[in-house]
């Protein structure tokens, strides 16, 4: 079973930034290396949104790929030497909160940004933007 370890969420103001952390277990081959890692989030009475994803499709190829809303506020990097993918979120806004998911696999099978997609998922992190 893969757990993924979330971190960083909390409460700010409109404006503010912060930076949330998902750490994937260590892999011990290629097969379980997550390819393939994107943040969604989710709020009550609403389906899981797809925010940013990231995808390893070489070792020269690495995609990025964000929802409209975040565009230019929020920017996804992943650590692979801690195993670890980020979303510094900058700008934020009411709107913004919600509960913060991250999503992992090690390959592809549907668009970057669709839940589909992952078959790993963290536990999930609020984040609350207060006006």
């Amino acid at each position: 079973q893969v757990q993924l370890v979330e971190s960083g969420g909390g409460s700010v103001q409109a404006g503010g930034s912060l930076r949330l952390s998902c750490t994937a277990p260590a892999y011990t081959d290629s097969s379980a290396y997550m390819y393939y890692m994107a943040w969604f989030r989710q709020t009550p009475g609403k389906e899981r949104e797809g925010v940013a994803a990231i995808e390893e499709v070489s070792i020269e190829d690495t995609r990025i790929t964000y929802a409209d809303p975040v565009k230019g506020r929020f920017t996804i990097s992943k650590d692979n030497a801690k195993n670890t993918l980020y979303l510094q979120m900058n700008d934020l806004k009411p709107e913004d909160t919600a509960t913060y998911y991250c999503a992992a696999d090690p390959a592809a099978d549907n668009g970057p940004l669709l839940p589909e997609r992952y078959t790993y998922w963290g536990q999930g992190t609020q984040v609350t933007v207060s006006s």
